[in-house]
């Protein structure tokens, strides 16, 4: 009997390298510009070899000038192309907000939708990698509260190609969040035979249970899982939903699989206060709340900047954190 060969273990980082390439070699009008993405391949070389592949004009390498870079694929997408802006690090986009806010997220209204603008903004975020302030933010609730843009964030590596393909091909700008300390994790996933690309909005169930719902998304993803197995010790069978898209969000499966359980805690890297967390509390409360046993809780980092990278463990949201916050809604009733 002949077997069947294992599909490759491939890293997320790979995975996004995969799906920039794919997405090049499918459409002339995508073009990657950034600092250091030509040559060099950026700084976690999520862009290697496509210089190479597509010549420099086609992966260009950008002066270190983040407001000029995001102001040059505003001017691009307005001419037909579909460029695909790499921020080197989350907290280095900050001299491109205005840029993102006046222009990137309002050009489609402005122009009664004659003229959208398909631009990619890809950001490495979050923590856990040991980086100094400025390499370690969580800026998604900047971004989500943006009417405009479309945000999300990858946390497995299909889902990192898939959700590149899509936001690449979309029409409204994208802010593609990328949780850098996920770009070594590796799955059972080939470029050769990818899954089927959802699209964006969706999201899906990573595990089911019937005590308590882990709301989570890009690098709490894979501690919200390794919570859950904890979880098994004291009787708690929780189920882990992984947001994938923040804009537009998917209340559908949230309040399904809150509703199934009757109780929810949201877990994410950000600070809490006004944060990600607060508006998916309140949507599900909202949506839920004949059938919730007890308040919605939240696990995040802590209100303050970033700290520095011996303090960083205690500052992330981690499974004893977040086991004794489902010990609290076992009370809460």
């Amino acid at each position: 009997m002949t077997s069947v060969a294992a599909p490759p273990r491939t890293t997320l980082a790979a995975a996004l390298n995969a799906g920039l390439r794919d997405s090049m070699r499918d459409d002339p009008s995508v073009h990657v510009l950034g600092e250091d993405v030509g040559t060099l391949g950026g700084v976690f070389r999520i862009t290697d070899g496509l210089a190479a592949e597509f010549g420099s004009e086609r992966c260009l390498d950008t002066p270190l000038a983040e407001a000029g870079i995001l102001g040059t694929a505003v001017g691009m997408a307005m001419y037909g192309l579909r460029p695909v802006v790499e921020m080197q690090f989350d907290a280095f986009a900050y001299p491109a907000f205005e840029q993102l806010v006046s222009h990137v997220a309002k050009m489609r209204n402005r122009t009664a939708g004659a003229m959208p603008l398909p631009i990619t903004i890809r950001i490495p975020y979050g923590g856990g990698i040991g980086g100094v302030e400025h390499h370690s933010d969580s800026s998604e609730a900047y971004y989500a509260h943006t009417p405009g843009l479309h945000v999300v964030t990858p946390a497995t590596v299909a889902d990192a190609y898939g959700l590149l393909r899509s936001a690449i091909a979309s029409d409204d700008p994208v802010v593609f969040l990328e949780p850098k300390r996920l770009y070594w994790s590796k799955d059972d996933w080939s470029a050769d035979a990818p899954a089927p690309i959802e699209p964006i909005g969706r999201a899906v169930v990573r595990r089911t249970g019937t005590s308590a719902t882990l709301l989570t998304y890009g690098p709490s993803l894979p501690v919200c899982l390794e919570a859950a197995e904890a979880a098994r010790a004291e009787g708690w069978d929780l189920a882990v939903v992984d947001l994938r898209s923040l804009v537009p969000f998917d209340d559908e499966t949230v309040c399904a699989a809150v509703r199934a359980t009757g109780r929810a805690v949201v877990v994410h890297e950000a600070a809490g206060f006004a944060g990600i967390g607060a508006e998916i509390a309140a949507r599900v409360s909202e949506r839920c709340f004949h059938h919730l046993a007890a308040p919605v809780l939240r696990v995040t980092g802590f209100d303050i900047p970033y700290p520095p990278p011996m303090l960083e463990h205690h500052h992330l949201p981690g499974v004893d954190r977040i086991l004794d916050a489902v010990a609290r809604l076992q009370w809460e009733q």
